[in-house]
């Protein structure tokens, strides 16, 4: 039996197109008509995933779903239909469903969601496709299993193709960026541009420059044509992030670009046509700021076409564990070091604590531990939970300017080698996680700041600090 085997209860015709990849790729495709066929199926060859049309003449996919409500133990279930909605799309996911598709069937989808070995190894959460580097497809992955996430990504992908516009809710770090971006990979625009500005970050009459763009001499300072965020876009989607903060004038503007697809420039005479696919993020109740007059009735309508509320991390079950896993794996390869687990403390601990800094706050908290752990397993005081209970150095000899500031300094095989000989203050697990940050950023202190939880004031007071220490930092 080849490595790789999936079963599909479904018409020959939807699969003919597919069958010289399952070829190639040495999988076997088997089809099924009826429930009891399914299940024979199951028993023999173990597939690792299982693609069902809603119905077929004596069979509904109900029954299937049922039989793992029932204890049976079934590999992940898809849902495929030329013709779907959300709210069957939600139906399917809480009777069980792992995903919901839209027909025709791409091999590159099916490819996605397969393991690379066996059943062992299915996906435990939705990847996108992998995709070259200047998309935000590359490498994207959004790690959940709980059914209010299973959901929005249904809901996602049901609505990705379309042009409507999207309004991402959810409190700070529950991931609204990555969501805009699985959006825009799952669309019919993921070969062109993803542009994102932040609506917080710009005071109004910046934020209109940078959103429409402005012509030579239209302010001060104004010594050349500027392409707005829109043009730059034009083609591919624009996500306005945290659209709440966005001044009430300023909004108007924005209002009429939605309605009628075309920009003027600050300054400019000219009407310019866009072709741009608009989302939008907030961590506000913009509904509840729409009644009290702080947010535009008229665009919270034109932008919550499709509402996605992503739900709070403590409110998502086990996946905290899995994206604890996730995040300390990517860190381990990131600093060299080989995989951690968890001890049973730690896992405690998290699946018991609030996380107010929702999956941001997990990710940081992860380099920390991995940073702390050395050759693991992550404990709970890994975590640094009290900073003064960390121990003192055992050695205490080292004079200031010997191995330890050497290995403070980012290098080739330094952390690795450090934490592995357990010589490394905190402040200088610090040091390393801020010139990492800088080399990954490629020295942008806002993004830096932000994967560090910290605030972009005290990233410069702690780079002039290393500065007046000797280490060279652009």
């Amino acid at each position: 039996m080849p490595a790789r085997c999936i079963l599909f209860l479904a018409k020959p015709q939807s699969l003919t197109p597919l069958f010289p990849h399952f070829k190639e790729a040495g999988i076997e495709a088997g089809l099924a008509e009826n429930l009891a066929g399914a299940l024979d199926y199951i028993a023999k060859s173990a597939p690792a995933v299982i693609f069902s049309m809603p119905s077929l003449p004596g069979y509904k996919v109900e029954s299937l779903l049922a039989k793992a409500g029932e204890g049976r133990a079934l590999p992940p279930v898809i849902v495929f239909t030329p013709r779907g909605s959300a709210e069957e799309a939600q139906r399917y996911m809480e009777l069980g469903a792992r995903d919901y598709w839209l027909e025709p069937l791409a091999w590159e989808k099916i490819r996605a969601v397969l393991p690379a070995d066996g059943p062992e190894a299915a996906p435990a959460a939705a990847a996108a496709p992998a995709a070259p580097s200047a998309k935000p497809a590359a490498g994207l992955r959004i790690i959940g299993d709980h059914p209010a996430v299973r959901r929005v990504l249904a809901l996602s992908r049901q609505v990705a193709p379309s042009k409507a516009s999207v309004l991402i809710s959810g409190e700070s770090g529950t991931g609204k960026e990555m969501f805009a971006k699985y959006l825009h990979a799952h669309s019919d625009r993921a070969d062109g541009p993803f542009v994102a500005i932040n609506c917080a970050a710009l005071p109004e009459h910046l934020l209109e420059s940078e959103l429409f763009g402005h012509e030579k001499g239209a302010f001060t300072g104004a010594i050349s044509r500027k392409l707005g965020r829109f043009e730059l876009a034009n083609g591919g989607t624009l996500l306005l992030d945290e659209i709440s903060e966005m001044d009430l004038g300023l909004q108007a503007k924005l209002l009429r670009v939605l309605q009628e697809s075309e920009i003027d420039r600050v300054g400019g005479t000219e009407t310019i046509k866009v072709d741009v696919r608009v989302l939008a993020t907030t961590n506000r109740n913009i509904e509840q700021s729409a009644v009290e007059g702080e947010f535009r009735q008229d665009l919270f309508f034109r932008l919550n076409v499709i509402p996605l509320k992503l739900p709070p991390l403590r409110e998502r079950g086990d996946d905290v564990m899995l994206l604890a896993q996730y995040f300390a794996d990517n860190f381990c390869k990131v600093y060299g070091l080989p995989r951690l687990s968890f001890d049973a403390d730690a896992s405690v601990w998290m699946k018991d604590y609030e996380w107010p800094g929702n999956v941001r706050e997990l990710q940081n908290l992860m380099e920390r531990a991995v940073l702390l752990a050395g050759g693991g397993p992550i404990a709970r005081r890994h975590f640094l939970l009290d900073a003064e209970a960390w121990p003192l150095d055992e050695e205490g000899d080292e004079e200031p300017g010997g191995a330890e500031a050497e290995a403070a300094v980012p290098g080739e095989g330094s952390l690795e080698e450090a934490l592995g000989k357990g010589n490394l203050r905190l402040d200088e697990i610090e040091k390393i996680a801020i010139m990492k940050r800088l080399e990954q950023t490629s020295g942008n202190r806002t993004q830096a700041a932000e994967l560090l939880g910290i605030s972009v004031r005290t990233l410069r007071n702690k780079i002039a600090q290393y500065r007046q220490e000797g280490l060279e930092i652009e």
